[in-house]
């Protein structure tokens, strides 16, 4: 099975390649852009795999700040989880932007006044911050605190701690700053909302413990295996919680943009529920997104394939609605009479992704995979340093476990 999901993804990796050729020789001719619609399916994947970055992390800081046992058997692996999802978040907006060479000059000459510098930044020190973390882990010098009540052991691998405090802050900055990037955008009434910050929190938190969920049933199928048992039911309360709330949340932004009487204000709602791609709402977001794995999780016996499932169908849903965040806003000129001012094909207020779109949608999410393959199989999570402390175990050993020593 293993070397099954290595060929697969080796092989999405190869065909999701083609559209990034295409993407670096001929540009955004290879898009289905327009003047009137700069961004579409990249963008709405680079803001769905940062949003699982961040949703991610914060949830596998849990165990540092808050010291949540359920999950620190699955610390590490979601930390290599959250620098994937950060990874190809980077190739994704890379790509989509263009131009890479100039991306040094945001360092030596940037704009303090432009929110698009404060999330490089941001993502810059993350990204260090996930290597070293991943760094100590890998040495055995990072874990969560003891247990409340308990003698603090000798070398705590305390630096864990401090840069989990210092990642949530992070974190949580650039999740919801992505959030503002669009909030600032006052040309866009569909993008200027107040709420949108915290949207995109709460999205990040709802789409990263489902991407959690997913890697836990993945990385440790075994159903009776008691730490993912408890992990994944944990995890299972959180997803719906953070699910619901989400959903609370649209229903008020609708609700809201129901009552709009201007049409820049009101076109994005209605394509959203009864234009041509109503069916990323009402199927890909509400039924697959988020009835199917509610009901999933909310049953009484969850395994793990069941919560992985769960997840991963939660995870496709925020893709859908990363696309109806980014494509309706743009589709809605700023007053009605300007899409009949001009004729040509590159000013028209339309857009349908291309095959080498939809490539490189492969090729980003193949990478993420990829790498999360490479950190499960090669960093030494598991090796730990000879004179390492650790605390007395509660095992009284019997007489199989003296005569297995023994034989």
């Amino acid at each position: 099975m293993k070397k099954i999901s290595w060929i697969i993804t080796i092989a999405a990796l190869l065909v999701g390649a083609i559209g990034v050729y295409h993407y670096l020789v001929f540009g955004e001719q290879a898009a289905g852009y327009s003047s009137a619609v700069p961004w579409g399916l990249g963008v709405a994947t680079y803001m769905l795999a940062s949003g699982l970055s961040a949703g991610v992390y914060l949830l596998t800081s849990l165990v540092y700040i808050c010291g949540v046992k359920e999950l620190e058997p699955f610390r590490q692996v979601g930390l290599v989880a959250a620098l994937s999802a950060l990874l190809a978040a980077l190739v994704a907006i890379g790509l989509d932007l263009g131009h890479l060479g100039r991306a040094w000059r945001i360092f030596i000459s940037p704009n303090p006044h432009s929110p698009m510098v404060w999330m490089v930044w941001l993502y810059t020190i993350y990204l260090l911050l996930l290597i070293l973390q991943l760094y100590f882990d890998s040495r055995g010098d990072s874990a969560p605190a003891p247990d409340a009540g308990t003698a603090e052991i000798p070398g705590d691998k305390r630096p864990g701690r401090y840069l989990a405090i210092t990642g949530v802050l992070v974190a949580l900055a650039f999740s919801g700053g992505l959030g503002a990037l669009l909030g600032v955008v006052q040309a866009r009434p569909y993008w200027s909302n107040p709420l949108l910050p915290v949207m995109f929190l709460v999205a990040a938190l709802a789409s990263g413990s489902a991407l959690l969920i997913f890697v836990v049933a993945v990385v440790n199928p075994d159903q009776q295996d008691e730490e993912t048992g408890r992990a994944i039911n944990l995890l299972a309360r959180i997803v719906v919680g953070l699910l619901v709330f989400y959903l609370l949340f649209e229903l008020a932004e609708m609700l809201l943009g129901s009552y709009y009487l201007s049409p820049s204000h009101a076109l994005p709602y209605q394509l959203i529920l009864t234009g041509p791609n109503w069916w990323i709402f009402w199927v890909v977001h509400l039924v697959v997104g988020a009835l199917i794995p509610v009901f999933l999780l909310v049953r009484g016996n969850i395994t793990a394939k069941t919560a992985g499932w769960a997840g991963f169908l939660i995870t496709l849903g925020f893709l859908g609605v990363r696309y109806n965040i980014v494509v309706p806003g743009l589709l809605a000129p700023p007053f009605t009479a300007l899409p009949s001012a001009y004729s040509e094909p590159g000013l028209a207020y339309t857009y349908v992704p291309t095959l080498n779109e939809w490539l490189v949608v492969l090729f980003v999410l193949a990478l993420g995979v990829f790498i999360f393959k490479l950190g499960i199989e090669y960093l030494p999570f598991s090796r730990r340093p000879d004179n390492a402390v650790t605390p007395p175990a509660h095992h009284v050993e019997t007489g199989a476990d003296l005569s297995r020593r023994y034989s």
